[in-house]
């Protein structure tokens, strides 16, 4: 059975950093894509950032720069690097991983930014 965890949420500044990691049960390079998605209040869930077995990555626009997805096959962990954060990225932000094996969703993190 797949098992994610995220960590790393909380409460930040405007301006302000924070890691979010995901460990997963498995072995990540069992799956296609690993990605990261956020769902704000009364919003849909959106895209934030994919990575793939080939290293190639994806960013929605509004984090493009300031955000940074990697992954760590020996710890079968997923990350996501948070900079400049702003209000509006507050949300849930969930692990995601997809392929064959079929896509797992992680509990999710609640990240919250003051102005």
């Amino acid at each position: 059975q797949v098992r994610l965890v995220e960590s790393g949420g909380g409460l930040v500044q405007a301006g302000g950093s924070l890691r979010l990691s995901c460990a997963a049960s498995v072995r990540l390079f069992t799956f296609a894509v690993m990605g990261w998605y956020r769902q704000a209040p009364g919003k849909q869930r959106e895209l934030v950032a994919t990575i793939t077995n080939g290293g190639s990555t994806s960013y929605a626009d509004s984090v493009k720069g300031r955000f940074t997805i990697s992954r760590d096959n020996a710890k079968n962990t997923v990350y996501l690097q948070m900079n400049s954060l702003k209000p509006e990225d507050t949300a849930v932000y969930y692990c995601y991983l997809g392929g064959s094996p079929g896509a797992y969703w992680g509990q999710g993190t609640q990240v919250t930014v003051s102005s």
